[in-house]
């Protein structure tokens, strides 16, 4: 019997310039990730139940709010509370549905620099934040013009940099969270049942135990990033949310991108 010899494919062109494959840039990766989103049902229906929620936020500021709230930055403000919540969802969704779906191996064996696609998956989320963002602040622009067309507000049009800034921040770690709890847990449901369970127990025992309340400050994410959402947050504030950041984003999120490293394929 004799044994047959695998040998090295030619890459070369008719010309005879070599032309090896090349691997797939993460800016193409990025796209890849974001179209995997609003391809499937689960993540295109929660990109438009985003957007549809932060319109709505702004028709129910525009009808029962008050007249010195009808302004861009009143507006601005609600429309976040709400899409901050499910932004998380998607990023959970981001990572889990390569398991649910069945697409990791596919994926892995294509791209099999598992490092390459945690990053990719991360400036997916992030780019939908912003994409978030950016759609709060067109609701909001509406809300106020029709403010002051239909509702005889005021309409103030007033909305520092700064608050745009710390907004921002406040939707990307909130789907950065949602990327590192669906990475540390791998399951879905389970990701987004501890993702609202978590921080209520947390709350729960602050207001129990005495001992623990004042840590509460520094560890309760929701407290230390609320105030992003309103552009106040100053001083000792920037602290607290860099201690919450690393507790409850930067650990599940190092820790989960561990586990998808060494995480066998099936």
């Amino acid at each position: 019997m004799s044994a047959h010899t695998l040998t090295r494919p030619d890459w070369s062109s008719p010309d005879g310039s070599a032309e090896p494959p090349t691997r797939p840039g993460l800016a193409r990766l990025t796209v890849v990730e974001m179209r995997k989103m609003i391809d499937t049902r689960a993540g295109f229906w929660l990109l438009v139940s985003i957007a549809l929620i932060s319109l709505a936020a702004v028709i129910a500021q525009l009808i029962w709010g008050d007249s010195d709230a009808r302004t861009l930055s009143g507006y601005f403000t609600l429309s976040l509370y709400p899409v901050g919540i499910l932004l998380p969802v998607l990023g959970i969704l981001t990572v889990t549905t390569e398991w649910s779906q069945r697409t990791a191996l596919t994926t892995f064996t294509l791209v099999p620099e598992r490092h390459r696609i945690v990053i990719a998956k991360l400036s997916a989320a992030t780019i939908f934040g912003a994409l978030s963002l950016i759609t709060s602040l067109l609701f909001s622009v509406l809300g106020n013009v029709l403010g002051v067309l239909l509702r005889d507000s005021g309409g103030s049009w007033s909305l520092p940099a700064a608050s745009i800034g710390q907004a921002l921040l406040f939707q990307v770690l909130g789907v950065v969270m949602g990327v590192g709890f669906g990475m540390l847990l791998m399951n879905t449901p389970l990701a987004i049942v501890l993702y609202f369970m978590l921080p209520t127990v947390w709350q729960i025992l602050t207001s129990l135990i005495d001992a623990i309340r004042d840590a509460a400050e520094w560890l309760d994410l929701n407290g230390t990033m609320e105030p992003l959402s309103t552009g106040d947050l100053h001083g000792q504030g920037w602290g607290k949310l860099a201690v919450s950041t690393l507790v409850w984003i930067v650990v599940p999120l190092v820790l989960g991108t561990i586990r998808l490293l060494r995480r066998e394929v099936k």
